[in-house]
């Protein structure tokens, strides 16, 4: 049986993640969230036996320490960190502490059974773009804010217990991830809330900026494949859709799917941390997914009608 550790599985791409790993019987899933952003709604609703959660911080290594010593995990999938662009910005110092939870997992890893450590990563880490679409062996990484910066860092430290102490790693560069289960921090679910409530859509500058969405199936797939079929082992692989999209333009798509009649509203732009491009080189992921990605527009109609969702806003 795999024994894996999913910290900040109660999150978004987490909780995606628990629910595919969990249907394999031969898995059994420890759930770690401190529930800082993350909720005990998006858990499994079964109970078949094969996951548990626990709350803690894994930044705090007296927190996280007994229980990889105590479980001894073949895997782990980190992916808890402070996320969301305004949270960000308004914590940096909280953001810079997620350094402490990269190395007590990979500490506690090295010191126990775990096989391979999948570390959540960003595009963040590319910073403004100099080239379009981001490469993840030529594009330069031009990490700014502290969010990339953290992230960056925790690449840097997989990379590094492999070389010294042969742990293996693979990092996941996530490109805007969304999905029921995403928090309204977060634009498309932001967008969605107040459209399908009649309430104006606020955007930050002109909505010029350039983004890529991708649903969460896409991306748990491809994580999973990852895992199963031991690919990409000690290397790194953006994950995300290429087809390119202005805020402004998800803005106006999201209020004729929902027939809203909400109005959008221009606030002064961000002073920092809203990158004005983003687009992957997602040849590698494409691959392994090996089929066509959900459309945007697919998408968001599965959110429109996801009940999890809709009970998360208040509908």
């Amino acid at each position: 049986m795999n024994k894996i550790l999913i910290t900040g599985g109660a999150g978004n791409i987490g909780s995606a993640l628990v629910e595919k790993l969990i249907t394999d019987e031969n898995n059994y899933i420890v759930i770690v969230d401190d529930l800082s952003t993350g909720f005990l709604s998006k858990l499994p609703k079964v109970s078949n036996g094969r996951w548990e959660f626990i709350k803690a911080d894994v930044n705090n290594f007296k927190e996280v320490s007994p229980i990889m010593m105590s479980h001894k995990f073949d895997y782990v999938f980190h992916l808890a960190a402070v996320v969301g662009v305004i949270r960000t910005q308004e914590n940096p110092v909280k953001v810079l502490r997620d350094i402490d939870g990269i190395k007590n997992i990979l500490d506690l890893a090295k010191n126990t059974s775990v096989k391979r450590v999948f570390f959540s990563s960003s595009s963040e880490v590319y910073g403004e773009p100099v080239v379009l679409p981001q490469h993840e062996e030529t594009t330069p990484l031009n990490s700014r804010v502290p969010y990339a910066v953290v992230k960056n860092v925790g690449e840097s430290f997989c990379k590094s217990y492999y070389q010294e102490y042969n742990l293996s790693y693979t990092i996941f560069r996530f490109f805007n991830t969304y999905g029921p289960n995403q928090s309204t921090d977060f634009v498309v679910s932001r967008f969605l809330a107040a459209a399908l409530k009649g309430t104006d859509i606020t955007i930050y500058g002109d909505g010029s900026q350039t983004r890529t969405f991708t649903y969460v199936d896409d991306t748990v797939d491809t994580c999973l494949k990852c895992f199963y079929t031991n690919q990409q082992v000690n290397d790194v692989i953006n994950i995300g859709n290429d087809k390119l999209c202005t805020v402004l333009d998800l803005a106006q798509l999201i209020i004729k799917l929902t027939g809203s009649s909400s109005k959008i509203i221009h606030l002064s732009p961000l002073k920092e941390g809203d990158m004005t491009r983003r687009q992957p080189d997602n040849s590698k992921m494409r691959e392994i997914l090996g089929r066509p990605l959900i459309s945007l527009e697919d998408g968001i109609g599965r959110m429109i009608s996801s009940r999890p969702f809709l009970s998360s806003i208040g509908l």
